[in-house]
């Protein structure tokens, strides 16, 4: 899949993917950042095992290292100690030039303030991925691109920008934006914050979907009634995930 995808690198300077690997693994993964005050530990030796095609709510007060989790697993940032695989990769051992081509054709990410390009159209935003990591021919690009906003229910937006759709429609793009590449992985952090409580629902049943198709889902949540929507809840409280949580 990657040769097809991005012609112009080796396949040699990825890793092979280990087979039937869960979709993401975290082993004794350790984040310690230095301050002012001196050292800040974000998270205490995470393990976590999650399961092809599952959809996880990440729930805790803030601050109590969810975030940080979630960059430990996208790649944003690097763990301190311990291992982080996706999809049988060993995320903690790439470099950032690899990191960077993993991310592009591994991981989807949603964010709560969409982060669509303004001056863009929906299609071009939700093509630039493409673009980016030189999947699918150009002139495949603008069909598939069609493809994703009509799964997330706004094709008829394609050729308006960014400013003049609503708040729920914005989220909906950067959702098809972050499938542009077919990742199996999706990331969404707090991508119903902005949202009223019927968009927010919709949203969640988008993703439930996607799920239910093969995608793994792991979303950040403040909101309890959403989380119970997901397969699993996964708590984090003061850089741990709580006894029991973190098993598939």
């Amino acid at each position: 899949m990657i040769e097809k995808w991005l012609p112009w690198l080796a396949v040699s300077e990825l890793p092979r993917p280990k087979p039937e690997a869960p979709a993401v693994e975290l082993k004794a993964v350790r984040k310690v950042y230095l301050t002012g005050a001196g050292e800040f530990v974000a998270l205490k030796g995470i393990d976590l095992q999650v399961g092809t095609g599952e959809f996880v709510a990440v729930v805790g007060k803030s601050g109590n290292g969810k975030s940080t989790l979630i960059n430990m697993i996208t790649g944003i940032d690097r763990p301190s100690a311990g291992e982080v695989w996706v999809a049988g990769t060993p995320v903690h051992t790439l470099t950032e030039n690899q990191i960077a081509v993993w991310r592009g054709c591994t991981v989807g990410v949603v964010f709560q303030f969409f982060q669509l390009l303004p001056t863009l159209t929906v299609l071009e935003n939700v093509m630039l991925p493409m673009d980016f990591c030189n999947v699918y021919r150009p002139a495949e690009r603008p069909e598939r691109a069609l493809e994703l906003l009509a799964l997330v229910g706004v094709e008829s937006q394609a050729d308006k920008v960014p400013a003049s759709l609503s708040g729920g429609q914005q989220q909906r793009v950067a959702i098809a934006r972050s499938l542009a590449n077919d990742p199996p992985l999706l990331v969404a952090d707090e991508p119903t914050g902005n949202l009223d409580p019927r968009t927010a629902a919709a949203v969640i049943e988008l993703f439930r979907e996607l799920a239910g198709g093969g995608k793994t889902i792991l979303m950040v949540t403040h909101d309890e009634d959403l989380a119970c929507r997901c397969n699993r809840i996964v708590t984090v409280a003061e850089g741990r995930i709580l006894a029991g949580e973190g098993d598939v």
